[in-house]
């Protein structure tokens, strides 16, 4: 008598699910029988290399931060992916010589730039070790700015004018801002008075450099999906429902299927034994939002989640964070320099949308390109998104004038749009003022809450696990988070069915 194998589909083809379905696949091909189910029309999620004005870019994740014991450093320093072939955006690493320019065009002094600088980094220095002082918080905004205006206390110099409408206190603000402003676009805050100070000292990145891939980050997801027979990954089919068993026993919705069954756009009907969920913070986050959900075709829960996950869900943060490339003429300005950008606090110095003006810096993606690249975060990154072309292209052109670079003209340009995806709504996670490192397990727990993996034993079946980056507690908003995420689903059901510890 054939035994028939465990069904697992795996809901989303970004790093989670692939890590995922990678793990269960290459322990054992003979253990499951296993299915990517992606919405989409490619793999890998939030990475997405591309191409733009003959150059290699990356529409979404960008970074290895750490190379020493990080996994996906790992994978593509193993399939070759981190020689240079070509140019590649961020070849250069981190910038090291940046100039610090202020609204008008003047660079900003070195005597008002290193001592705020200084403070600044002493600050997160100090979040990150978690030695708080008593009364911090609740918000990492209020803890930062609390602490400039101790600085500026102890310091008592007069507020003297630079000229025009800048004074000494008015560019330090600048300064400052811009340095919070470069924290949003690593966080997905809009606003860091939204951010967990005391959760932050949970945040964990891996020793060693921070480093772009040459070949392009969707190089690991093509190694990690080489693995799968024909037909594992079956693209474009999107689930609109997940119908589970909450009481984790009784009967199967139809016979001879297994407990959960994925209801997908056109209809069809996915039946599995386990679902592992791998879609976005942002998605779980549209689908407590139960007749919204019906109507606009996003994912639903029946029965809807439980109480405990559904409160997480929505006290934990999901930010907009975007990338926007721009192209310049040629010309005879030579190379363009790595510029931050302190805005005047009055934002009347020069003619520069509200839009741009919370962006820290414009710089070439390594030196001596023509393409540029700039971030948007929250309300900024939603705006950019819904503009045209040529309306974002006068936006920068207002910019780099109100900058003193009034001679370089934007050909064109290219986005990513993470908020208005339906498929993300929005880039990465982050622990909100009123959550906690513990919400961030709340998602990862499996359902129904002390399932096992099949129904011969006493407790019930497990249905329903959660991967992706707003599960892992000390590596969320990253791919090694997603990736890992990943991997501890797949042991979960590796361990239960083999009986081993895989860890």
């Amino acid at each position: 008598m054939v035994t028939k194998k465990p069904r697992v589909a795996i809901v989303g083809a970004g790093i989670a699910g692939l890590a995922a379905a990678h793990r269960l696949h290459t322990t054992n091909p003979d253990l499951f029988d296993l299915c990517v189910i992606e919405a989409g029309d490619r793999i890998g999620g939030r990475i997405h290399t591309s191409e733009f004005a003959g150059e290699r870019i990356e529409m979404g994740a960008t970074w290895i931060h750490g190379t020493r014991g990080c996994p996906i450093y790992d994978i593509a320093e193993k399939i070759n992916a981190l020689d240079h072939l070509r140019p590649y955006e961020s070849m250069d690493g981190l910038p090291t010589d940046p100039i610090t320019v202020a609204e008008g065009g003047a660079v900003v002094d070195f005597s008002i730039l290193k001592p705020i600088s200084d403070l600044y980094t002493s600050l997160m220095d100090t979040v990150e070790s978690g030695a708080l002082p008593a009364g911090a918080g609740p918000g990492v905004g209020s803890f930062l700015r609390r602490a400039l205006e101790t600085f500026r206390a102890s310091r008592q110099a007069p507020d003297l004018s630079l000229g025009g409408d800048w004074t000494v206190e008015a560019m330090e603000d600048a300064v400052f801002a811009m340095k919070e402003n470069v924290f949003r676009v690593h966080t997905s805050a809009d606003d860091l008075d939204d951010m967990d100070l005391a959760s932050e000292t949970e945040y964990r990145e891996f020793p060693g450099e921070h480093i772009s891939i040459a070949k392009g980050y969707s190089r690991v997801i093509e190694h990690l999906a080489a693995e799968f027979p024909p037909g594992t990954i079956q693209l474009g089919r999107k689930v609109r429902l997940v119908e589970w068993c909450s009481d984790g026993g009784g009967a199967s919705p139809a016979p001879k299927e297994g407990p959960v069954r994925l209801v997908l756009d056109d209809r069809s009907v996915v039946s599995a034994d386990h679902v592992i969920l791998t879609v976005s913070l942002g998605v779980l986050k549209a689908s407590l939002e139960e007749e919204d959900a019906n109507s606009k075709g996003w994912l639903g829960f029946n029965p809807g989640l439980p109480s405990f996950k559904r409160d997480a869900i929505e006290r934990l943060g999901f930010g907009v964070v975007d990338k926007l490339f721009m192209e310049l003429a040629s010309g005879e300005e030579g190379e363009f320099p790595y510029m931050e950008m302190a805005f005047h606090p009055g934002g009347h110095v020069a003619k520069i949308p509200w839009w741009m003006r919370r962006s820290p810096s414009i710089w070439p993606i390594y030196g001596g390109s023509r393409v540029l690249l700039t971030w948007f975060v929250g309300k900024e990154a939603a705006e950019m998104e819904r503009m045209t072309e040529d309306d974002i292209i006068s936006g920068l052109h207002a910019t780099l004038e109100g900058f003193g670079a009034h001679t370089r003209v934007v050909k064109r340009v290219t986005r990513s749009t993470w908020g208005s995806d339906p498929l993300f709504m929005g880039s990465y996670s982050y622990v909100a003022v009123g959550s906690s490192g513990h919400d961030l397990d709340l998602i990862a727990e499996p359902l129904p809450r002390g399932g096992a993996h099949d129904g011969t034993a006493a407790a019930p079946p497990l249905q329903l696990l959660f991967a992706g980056e707003a599960t892992h507690r000390t590596y969320y908003s990253t791919t090694r988070g997603a990736y890992f995420s990943g991997i501890r689903e797949a042991n979960r059901l590796i361990e239960a069915y083999l009986n081993v510890d895989v860890n």
